[in-house]
């Protein structure tokens, strides 16, 4: 994506990488989870790539939804405060069920979706990111499936934003500091 006047931002990871990377996700949730059904819940917006791309690569019977939840608006700084903005259309009660995630940032996020998941009654309950960024960990959260860990930067692209852009880039790359203002 170009922008006229503007630096693009610098890739991080190649979209080649993170599709190899899916794939190894696949197969080990494919592995763990051998002949059992399994639901994913992707966290909207930004999970929407992964869980897709993820979804394509599981040889298991899977089924699919989505919540959203809302700590950024549009600033680079979490507000600290998580809002449940959609929640689940069906239960997910004696399910096996993964909550896939775009990236795993201070951990608030996962952590108060982990406590709402916890109280319907799932009969497991993990846990998939593309991205860790465990410098920034305010709550400790384990991450069952981890594309990659990344460095403390504001990374877009495959289905992150900043106020709602780059979400289409294929790679994830670091926004400059200057595309902020």
């Amino acid at each position: 994506m170009k922008t006229p006047g503007k630096r693009p931002p610098k890739i991080l990871i190649r979209h080649a990488a993170i599709q190899k990377r899916v794939r190894e996700v696949a197969r080990e949730i494919t592995r763990d989870f051998r002949g059992q059904r399994i639901h994913l819940v992707g966290v909207l917006k930004g999970a929407c790539f992964f869980l897709s791309d993820l979804a394509r690569e599981i040889d298991l019977e899977t089924s699919l939804d989505f919540i959203a939840v809302s700590s950024y608006g549009k600033t680079k700084e979490s507000s600290g405060q998580v809002r449940l903005l959609k929640d689940l259309d069906t239960s997910i009660a004696g399910l096996n069920v993964i909550l896939i995630e775009d990236i795993l940032d201070t951990g608030r996020t996962v952590h108060y979706l982990l406590r709402i998941l916890r109280q319907r009654r799932p009969k497991t309950l993990r846990v998939a990111a593309l991205l860790d960024k465990p410098s920034r960990r305010v709550k400790q959260i384990e991450c069952d499936y981890v594309g990659f860990a990344v460095p403390d930067e504001f990374v877009v692209g495959y289905g992150l934003d900043y106020a709602e852009r780059y979400r289409n880039l294929k790679d994830v790359c670091v926004l400059p500091r200057a595309a902020t203002r």
